[in-house]
């Protein structure tokens, strides 16, 4: 089974896309538009929300991020899109020089909360909120930190 970050954004999506795909050097990305797929003439959507994005995924060093825009017609049933620490996409590997890189590349525009440093339970963590409200947690020994910690409990 995989777990994958879903992103719902608000109108935005387009530019996420960007922005993740470089800065996590993807190697697949997808994208539908709400106007690539029939129309129903009967329930025809505004002219503007034709163009977002109904469904896309980023595939990168084996993970994947799936984003879509939340219909401004739709909103009276889904609600307002609330940004906030609800989600939170972590980046877990081995390769310090890629996290390293991946850090870089998202705080652009964002927020760094706690730069990558050494820590008691990783030898390089960090965390921050890129430019879209979307927090990330940077991690290359999280299964050896859980590993450990569960050893010496026993």
């Amino acid at each position: 089974m995989a777990v994958i970050v879903y992103v719902n954004l608000d109108g935005n999506a387009e530019q996420a896309i960007e922005f993740y795909s470089e800065a996590l050097s993807a190697i697949e990305v997808k994208k539908v538009k709400f106007g690539d797929i029939p129309q129903d003439p009967n329930y025809p959507m505004p002219e503007n929300e034709l163009t977002m994005i109904m469904e896309s995924s980023i595939e990168f060093a084996g993970g994947k991020i799936m984003m879509s825009d939340i219909l401004p017609s739709m909103k009276a049933v889904t609600g307002e899109l609330v940004k906030g620490n609800n989600i939170l996409i972590s980046l877990v590997m081995d390769d310090k020089q890629k996290l390293e890189e991946y850090f870089t590349h998202l705080s652009v525009g964002g927020h760094v909360i706690m730069p990558l440093s050494d820590t008691p339970w990783s030898s390089c963590f960090g965390m921050l909120v890129d430019k879209f409200g979307v927090s990330w947690k940077f991690n290359s020994d999280a299964d050896k930190f859980l590993d450990n910690v569960i050893a010496n409990k026993q």
